[in-house]
């Protein structure tokens, strides 16, 4: 499951680097994921850093159809 983060709707709260800082970033003052981490969507406290996102920027695609 690949992960994102939508800098268009961050606003840099830096709360997903806090909570997993083994997989996100903070870069500019927004929210991302760190190089060869893109892949971490299966894990649950990238899932949970997504679900607590206050602006609701982490994507996971699950990858349905591939």
């Amino acid at each position: 499951m690949k992960i994102s983060v939508d800098r268009e709707a961050c606003y840099g709260s830096g709360d997903c680097a806090y909570r997993v800082p083994s997989v996100f970033t903070v870069v500019d003052g927004l929210g991302a994921v760190l190089p060869g981490r893109e892949d971490s969507g299966d894990d649950p406290q990238v899932r949970e850093a997504a679900e607590r996102c206050p602006s609701r920027a982490i994507d996971i695609d699950v990858g349905i159809g591939e």
